[in-house]
């Protein structure tokens, strides 16, 4: 049985409540001092019984003093080591405190995992033998301060260690080094996860770098249509920042002060998916929540809700979407009671809709309700001149969340990334320069540290047969080129003007490949 005693902090007292065990031949394991003040008394006395507690208790509490007795469920130290323990496993990266000879005094699964034996089984475990070449201790002497993205090799894995030092007392100077907290972040997944730190960080239309002049253009066009309260749908391919460009034109509109949400529609059940944004009334289905479950809409109320890749919604929700965007009404899930809101709507999708509906997958009058403000984000491969730019700028971003210096970008390695097609875009470039800045050991970034993943045919020449002559791969690739921007700028003027070229030229074009009907 574990106890609290809420007494004064006095000389003697701790022998004078105990006395009183010894008398009764119980044993006390363990006590701890707590309270702000010194003022409370923690013992551990395994074989105390209730019966004997209530005959003590008076006992106790007559004891100059005492002024209260009362049973826990555990001692102050225990509760630590449980919340620790708790904070350590929920950390996906392995954890390790050491101690001056660098051997672990704790750390999580992950790091067990790791060092391949069972997590009580780390303690007392010495790094050299999984780091001969690094001598921890002595690292942690010489800077006694803080060490972040320190390259380190283990089990054959490359790790980005952050080295945290721990100091005996309060105090800063070497002599009191107790140790240091390690943690390891494996450096071909850092990438993966700096866009959803950052994306937090992020707010605005100031917070979309615009090297490219197409995607000037478009942002231009977004801060005209944010504060329009107006369905909107962006259009774009994975990794341009369709999500980055929704929160800005939210931000930037009459609702930013309001909530923001987002669901993904792509991979839900569409019960899932109904529920997660129209909410579900009490015991609408078994398993459902008692008090009934507020969906994102309700949760959304006067701000903006922000439904990805919405051409993977099924018809079910495409109709209760449809009718929500005509007068503002829904109904919950298993509930007859109407809810009327206040929300804009702004949705995005990579897919092509006109061609949805034309195949009776996407409903026309909602493509039309939701198509009212529109804006088209352009993929990297078509913003190559705002590349070099770009690619500084992240990698400027990469060198600051590592804490390393800023290395530069050899002609070589720009090269390669501005001939890359990037199926990823914007996210996977940002992605792959931040692997980069943590591979580079110099002060330049050389192709051989660009994890370029051939994923797919390059989309420029995709279908082009390349057995053919030089003339035709050109003339197919000027087809394509016309087919692409015409839609766009619809007449040989408009586009002669784009293209900086005359405007027979680009009629005798348009004529030669069939495209637009220009005379």
């Amino acid at each position: 049985m574990r106890l609290r005693f809420h007494c004064q902090n006095r000389i003697g007292i701790l022998r004078d409540i105990v006395a009183h065990f010894s008398d009764y031949g119980l044993n006390v394991a363990r006590g701890e001092v707590g309270g702000e003040h010194g003022n409370a008394i923690y013992l551990h006395v395994p074989h105390l019984l209730h019966a004997q507690l209530a005959t003590l208790r008076p006992e106790l509490e007559a004891v100059p003093g005492v002024f209260a007795v009362r049973q826990v469920s555990l001692m102050p130290s225990e509760r630590r080591h449980l919340e620790l323990d708790a904070l350590l496993s929920s950390l996906s990266d392995p954890v390790m405190s050491i101690d001056m000879e660098g051997h672990i005094v704790a750390a999580n699964r992950a790091a067990g995992q790791l060092l391949g034996v069972r997590i009580d089984e780390v303690p007392g475990l010495s790094l050299d033998r999984h780091l001969p070449e690094l001598d921890l201790p002595a690292l942690i002497r010489r800077n006694n301060a803080r060490v972040n993205g320190l390259r380190i090799k283990l089990r054959d894995t490359t790790f980005l260690a952050d080295i945290a030092p721990l100091h005996r007392e309060h105090q800063e100077d070497v002599a009191s080094l107790a140790g240091a907290v390690v943690t390891l972040h494996r450096a071909d997944r850092i990438g993966e996860r700096i866009y959803q730190v950052q994306r937090q960080e992020l707010r605005g239309f100031e917070a979309i770098f615009q090297a490219s002049p197409r995607l000037q253009t478009v942002i231009r066009e977004a801060r005209r249509m944010a504060p329009l309260d107006a369905p909107l749908l962006i259009q774009g391919e994975t990794g341009t920042g369709k999500e980055l460009l929704a929160r800005a034109c939210h931000l930037a509109s009459a609702r930013g002060q309001a909530p923001f949400m987002a669901l993904n529609c792509a991979g839900l059940p569409e019960s899932m998916a109904e529920t997660e944004l129209f909410g579900y009334a009490p015991g609408a289905f078994e398993g459902a929540r008692a008090e009934g479950k507020l969906g994102l809409l309700e949760l959304t109320a006067g701000g903006t809700i922000f439904l990805d890749e919405v051409g993977e919604m099924s018809p079910r929700l495409q109709v209760k979407l449809l009718r929500f965007l005509q007068d503002g009404g829904f109904r919950r899930v298993g509930s007859d009671e109407e809810t009327w809101l206040d929300v804009r709507v702004i949705c995005a999708t990579q897919q092509d809709l006109p061609a949805l509906c034309a195949q009776g997958l996407f409903r026309h009058d909602l493509y039309h309700r939701l198509n009212v403000l529109s804006l088209q984000v352009p993929p990297l491969r078509e913003c190559r001149d705002g590349m070099e730019a770009l690619a500084m700028h992240f990698i400027d971003r990469a060198a600051r969340q590592i804490g390393c210096g800023l290395p530069g970008l050899s002609s070589p390695a720009l090269a390669r990334l501005v001939a890359y097609h990037w199926p990823g875009n914007v996210r996977q470039l940002e992605n792959v320069l931040f692997q980069a800045v943590s591979l580079c050991d110099g002060e330049t970034i050389e192709p051989d540290h660009l994890r370029l993943p051939d994923v797919g045919d390059s989309a420029g020449l995709a279908g082009i047969d390349l057995e053919s002559s030089l003339a035709g791969i050109l003339g197919e690739v000027e087809r394509r080129v016309l087919e692409e921007l015409y839609p766009r700028h619809p007449s040989s003027r408009q586009l002669a003007k784009r293209l900086g070229v005359s405007h027979t030229t680009i009629a005798n074009k348009l004529r030669r490949h069939g495209i637009g009907g220009e005379e």
